[in-house]
């Protein structure tokens, strides 16, 4: 083979082997925003930029691909109008005229955000307990969402492995598996944290310093603390917030995340299993000491960046004994797990809400609403301890055999006679959906697969 030849061959494979590590790159990043990060970038983002730092990041935001995929981001979580009443089908309805409109605005520096709409919720269905909801206008929601692409992998590339929170291709299940796998492996002793008011106290300048140690876009860092400083709007009362990030905002979990990281790699370098879900977390020990000089950690580091822990619901538990912990909806103890009193009374309120006895649709769809509710909740929870679902099967019939009873002039709920005349076979012939045939299925499938 000539010289010629071989540096012929050399360029072919090193243009091969270039094409299969920028393929490889585009997997491991497969989730973020092409038109923004090019393949060029996303090799600087693993590479490492000069002194840690982004600059020019202002017309990744303002890209019209960009805003347009913010957008449809946008869309797709539905949600209602902000203090302009416009709604996400108004905006679409001239969707290439607004996002133009406001692409020029950010690329000449005259956007502002707009007040937030608060309104107040329910913390769970038919419960007393209320927390406010921040809703941002559609355009400033576009607006975060197309911040949002442009900068979270910044900060993703270097987020803690035990955080799963608000993070792409992560999620509860994921955290769960691991507080599962460590509580088996001995970590009994749990600090369970409960941080006090956490969105609405984040220390704002604190925040926009961390955000400052990697984007060094003096744009993009104005429009952080815009969103930052946004006022709220309730009822007829206008304020300024001096502390935290608008519940409600796209940009929020993102802001959020970053604010805690610190403490995620604290506790990573001080060899502490941690699983965190954006401001819930666990901390988990061998030993009720260890567990008790962690607390101490958490509560000095909290302390040093203007958080606190809340006094009352922050604990250390032995999660081999009774009472236990809740962590994400389920409630840990004694090497079992089943969902937490919460999270079976809204489970409860949401199936009365298809049970009504003076109900007026046919009992076909009654039950086709219940089951799309029972399959999603199953969904979450088919991991807990089979003694959970039994139970949960019967109050349903109940419901519905009140309702039958109800249509056949009987006064009251369910009882006596009511359970022959429609025995449980009658249900399942109807289509229900039974939790604890369901479980059996899963088991089933996960003895097959561990054979």
């Amino acid at each position: 083979m000539d010289r010629r030849t071989e540096n012929e061959l050399a360029s072919v494979l090193e243009m091969a082997r270039q094409a299969r590590e920028i393929q490889e790159r585009r997997a491991r990043w497969s989730w973020v925003e092409p038109s923004v990060w090019t393949d060029r970038m996303l090799a600087a983002l693993e590479n490492g930029v000069k002194g840690g730092q982004w600059f020019s990041l202002i017309d990744k935001v303002y890209s019209r691909t960009n805003l347009r995929r913010a957008f449809a981001r946008v869309k797709a979580n539905a949600g209602a109008g902000g203090v302009d009443q416009i709604t996400v089908e108004m905006f679409e309805k001239h969707e290439e005229a607004n996002l133009e409109k406001l692409a020029r605005e950010l690329e000449t520096g005259q956007y502002r955000p707009q007040a937030v709409r608060r309104k107040w919720i329910e913390k769970e269905p038919g419960g007393k307990q209320m927390r406010p909801l921040g809703i941002p206008t559609v355009r400033d929601r576009v607006v975060q969402a197309a911040l949002c692409q442009a900068i979270e992998p910044i900060f993703e590339r270097d987020f803690a492995e035990h955080s799963y929170g608000f993070r792409p291709q992560r999620g509860c299940k994921d955290a769960l598996r691991r507080v599962g796998h460590l509580l088996e492996q001995g970590s009994v002793w749990v600090v369970d944290a409960d941080l006090k008011s956490y969105f609405d106290t984040i220390p704002q300048d604190g925040l926009l310093r961390l955000v400052q140690d990697k984007v060094s876009d003096g744009r993009v860092l104005e429009l952080v603390e815009a969103f930052l400083r946004q006022g709220i709007l309730e009822e007829a009362k206008y304020w300024t917030p001096e502390t935290g990030t608008p519940q409600g905002g796209v940009v929020s979990p993102l802001l959020s995340n970053i604010y805690l990281n610190p403490l995620d790699h604290l506790m990573a370098k001080a060899g502490v299993q941690m699983v965190r879900y954006a401001d819930d977390f666990v901390l988990l020990c061998r030993t009720e000491g260890e567990a008790r000089a962690v607390l101490d950690k958490v509560q000095a580091w909290t302390s040093a960046v203007g958080l606190q822990l809340h006094p009352d619901k922050t604990r250390i538990v032995d999660a081999t004994q009774r009472g236990g912990f809740d962590f994400l909806g389920y409630h840990f103890e004694r090497g079992m797990r089943w969902p937490r009193s919460k999270s079976i009374r809204k489970f409860k309120n949401t199936i009365r809400k298809h049970t009504h006895r003076q109900n007026g649709h046919s009992l076909k769809v009654i039950i086709a609403n219940i089951n799309r509710s029972v399959k999603g909740w199953f969904q979450y929870f088919q991991h807990s301890h089979i003694t959970t679902f039994r139970p949960l099967d019967g109050w349903i019939r109940g419901r519905l055999r009140s309702i039958l009873r109800k249509r056949a002039g009987r006064r009251g709920r369910a009882r006596g006679q009511d359970h022959h005349r429609y025995r449980n076979h009658f249900f399942a012939e109807q289509g229900l959906f039974s939790l604890v045939a369901a479980q059996a299925s899963v088991r089933q499938s996960l003895t097959k697969v561990k054979h």
